[in-house]
């Protein structure tokens, strides 16, 4: 069994970790405390750590080719500079609910920005995923969703794949790149109750997925194309969030984790929840 030593990236641990994403052209990773609307980045070569405030929970943000962040917030659709600071509203396609937010997103291989969002009290069917087009129009694209999490694209950019964490189904669509349609849902890949929630995921340079657990202690590595358990990295956290490649040759996986919710004593037991992760030279 290959095993996966982790380190911990920094000393600092979030409410809420989540959505990290690798920004090749500084050299840093990104990621987000969802509760509190903070957008996190760091050098792993200065240690330069910085925190950006949103003013309001922040549910995922994806690197354009600007340099800019196209983020889902509470509120809908946002422009986010981080160097000046600055947010410019787009969209906000669920401001008749103010008891939900925005989660899990990113950017298609059109560039187009999906995102998902959840009931604040865990309403079963409450949210729904909403694609924002280029041209500032907004498409819900699939309704009745409880708690929407982890997007992918295939390699051939003819798959989607989504993640509805109460279902425990990762779902592959039928995926249209000229029109962003999507079409014909199937079960790809089926967890079990033990296994922990499905949460955000990202795809490897073979196509296989990589999907963190909630209350799960771990990633997992699974072909969609079967369904099989490829690999597994535990972890000293239970509340695994999310994960994305980075490193200058894409070769380090990292990892969030959440410690919200999680009681003291069980806390005591994982001091390190909430903290991001790096499984570095990963092999696949």
């Amino acid at each position: 069994m290959t095993q996966y030593p982790w380190e911990v990236v920094l000393d600092y641990t979030c409410q809420l970790g989540e959505g990290p994403v690798w920004d090749a052209q500084n050299g840093r990773i990104l990621w987000l405390d969802i509760l509190p609307g903070d957008i996190h980045s760091f050098d792993p070569v200065s240690r330069e750590h910085r925190v950006f405030n949103a003013g309001q929970m922040v549910g995922a943000i994806a690197l354009q080719p600007s340099g800019t962040l196209r983020a889902a917030l509470q509120h809908g659709f946002y422009d986010i500079s981080l160097e000046n600071e600055t947010l410019t509203p787009l969209a906000d396609p669920e401001a008749h609910l103010p008891g939900n937010r925005f989660n899990d997103g990113k950017l298609d291989p059109a560039g187009r920005f999906w995102a998902g969002t959840m009931s604040l009290d865990d309403t079963p069917g409450a949210g729904a995923l909403y694609r924002l087009d280029h041209d500032g129009s907004v498409t819900p694209k699939i309704q009745n969703v409880s708690c929407s999490n982890g997007l992918a694209w295939s390699l051939d950019a003819r798959t989607m794949y989504f993640i509805d964490s109460p279902t425990r189904q990762v779902v592959a669509y039928d995926y249209d790149k000229a029109t962003g349609d999507i079409s014909n849902p199937r079960v790809a890949i089926q967890f079990d109750e033990a296994d922990g929630l499905p949460d955000g995921m990202t795809i490897d340079r073979a196509g296989m997925l990589w999907i963190a657990l909630w209350d799960g202690w771990s990633v997992v590595r699974c072909n969609p194309h079967t369904g099989e358990r490829l690999a597994r990295i535990p972890l000293p956290a239970a509340r695994i969030t999310s994960c994305t490649f980075g490193g200058s040759q894409l070769q380090d996986l990292y990892i969030t984790s959440a410690k919200t919710g999680i009681s003291g004593g069980d806390l005591q037991q994982q001091p390190l929840a909430g903290s991001l992760f790096v499984v570095k030279a990963l092999e696949i």
